[in-house]
């Protein structure tokens, strides 16, 4: 049973507390370069990862103060052992409207079926190529099969929320525009273009990789004909476009277009790390709270306080600097792990 909704904290920028973006593992089985160019990388200990017990407590305590969606990220979280196990920890919470995951896909035909019988009700598998070539390329790994075989088994699975994410980068993918679209049409599924991002680990992002929200609809339109925008009703980072035809894609534009003004969500590592902003250096331990004699009504306390005060814009800054340059440095990332995006979750 879902409950009624909450009243939903709100910060100094007017923006309610309803959106948890849950990491559970800072590993991950690709090296995807926008997102994990280096060689080497410092992981988090594993005695701080929460356990599951943790994160149910602390996500209980999140749902209580009006938080409605959770979505199970990483790393890649399928690396996660029994994370199905999670999943239907989650799922009984009867605060929690929406429970969804990113993962890469690599793993996903083995575990779709037992997430969908856990309670999971939405999935999105990131995608950023149709060629094995380019995959090869982007990932350093030979797994476009699986991926693609993930996607089918997320459908027979019964999952009828499939997403795409792809991340655009000029002269590596942005020519598979069309052919994205058309896969994601013919799979059941709503691909979503994402700007290329200077977050965390994009250590080697430059503002001419960026394949922007404008250049993105005039190819779909050249090419479909007319595109309408879809009336926005939620806060979700994507804009819903619609083809001629009726098929519906998004397109997350935090570089060029921020959304910052609508922002609500945060972000809890696998080791309980609680960020305000995709951009923020520094967040709020929590790990210690829940591994101590603090109760909830405690914890809930600052959680509450902490949002109040909050008034990141990190996105909207950024774009606003004349000379954009990578968010940190890769010496940086290796001293400060919690800046990757693949500790923090996207």
């Amino acid at each position: 049973m879902v409950l009624p909704s909450v009243p939903a904290l709100i910060d100094r920028l007017l923006r309610p507390l309803r959106n948890l973006r849950l990491s559970v593992t800072d590993r991950c089985n690709l090296r995807c370069s926008y997102c994990m160019p280096e060689e080497e990388y410092v992981w988090l200990p594993q005695p701080h990862i929460l356990t599951f017990e943790e994160i149910a407590r602390v996500v209980g305590i999140f749902s209580q103060l009006g938080v409605e969606k959770v979505r199970l990220t990483g790393g890649e979280p399928l690396l996660r052992r029994d994370l199905n196990t999670l999943v239907a920890m989650l799922a009984l919470l009867p605060r929690i409207r929406e429970l969804a995951l990113t993962t890469n896909g690599v793993l996903l035909a083995r575990h779709a079926a037992a997430l969908r019988t856990a309670g999971l009700q939405r999935i999105t598998v990131s995608l950023d190529t149709l060629d094995p070539r380019t995959f090869l390329q982007l990932s350093r790994r030979d797994d476009l099969h699986n991926v693609l075989a993930g996607i089918a088994a997320a459908r027979t699975a019964g999952f009828v929320s499939i997403k795409l994410d792809t991340v655009m980068i000029a002269g590596v993918n942005d020519h598979e525009l069309v052919r994205l679209v058309d896969f994601a049409r013919s799979n059941g599924a709503e691909i979503r273009f994402i700007e290329y991002m200077d977050v965390g680990g994009a250590t080697h992002w430059r503002k001419e990789m960026v394949v922007s929200r404008a250049q993105i609809l005039s190819v779909l339109g050249h090419h479909f004909g007319p595109i309408r925008a879809v009336p926005r009703t939620d806060s979700a980072p994507a804009e819903q476009f619609l083809l001629p035809d009726g098929t519906v894609f998004g397109v997350i534009a935090s570089v060029t277009q921020p959304f910052c003004s609508t922002c609500d969500r945060s972000r809890l590592t696998a080791d309980g790390m609680w960020f305000r902003c995709l951009y923020a250096e520094h967040g709020t331990s929590l790990r210690e709270l829940i591994r101590s004699s603090t109760d909830d009504a405690a914890i809930a306390a600052m959680i509450s306080q902490t949002w109040q005060q909050r008034d990141d814009r990190g996105a909207e800054l950024r774009a606003a600097m004349p000379d954009r340059q990578p968010l940190v440095a890769a010496a940086q990332l290796r001293s400060q792990p919690h800046l990757e995006m693949h500790t923090r979750g996207g």
